[in-house]
């Protein structure tokens, strides 16, 4: 694949992101691409704050003490902590290092690139559909709308011909 392909999916809470993120992060790999994945962990309150590793661990250690990143290796996996909150550039950079084909972003509304819009209720549209570069839109089949539309999240077998006729940029 030649340059890198971005798409957000975007909705509110419970719409279905993490879902189809994770379908076509499985359906990508399917077909041989490398993938990346930026989340936007909208949930406020006391569930706000990632679950990090447990205290005990070296990799905390590091954190705790002040560490501006901690990388860890091991079991054919790394995880990298930041004590920050990067920007959205920044997080892509990150994200990007490695090339991949595809890089699928969940959430970031608000930030620019195309989009796949998930719709749970048809007052949520409302707002949605004053986004920016929408490709798709994905839910009430009642919607007005001059966007391409799938009607349901349960249609996989269309969701994944769209994202594959996507990626070959039809």
């Amino acid at each position: 694949m030649a340059a890198m392909k971005i798409l957000h999916v975007v909705g509110f809470k419970n719409s279905g992101k993490t879902t189809l993120v994770s379908r076509w992060v499985r359906l990508l790999k399917e077909q041989g691409c490398t993938v990346s994945v930026i989340k936007q962990h909208g949930h406020h309150g006391k569930h706000g704050k990632l679950k990090m590793p447990d205290a005990t661990t070296d990799s905390m250690k590091f954190f705790q003490h002040g560490a501006d990143l901690s990388i860890v290796s091991g079991g054919g996996a790394v995880q990298i902590m930041l004590n920050e909150t990067p920007n959205f550039t920044r997080m892509k950079q990150l994200a990007t290092n490695d090339h991949p084909d595809v890089l699928l972003i969940e959430g970031f509304k608000e930030e620019p690139g195309p989009k796949v819009v998930l719709v749970k209720e048809k007052s949520d549209w409302k707002e949605l559909k004053q986004l920016q570069d929408i490709k798709l839109v994905v839910g009430s089949p009642e919607l007005n709308t001059s966007y391409p539309l799938i009607a349901s999240r349960e249609d996989v077998e269309q969701l994944d011909t769209w994202l594959l006729n996507w990626l070959k940029g039809d």
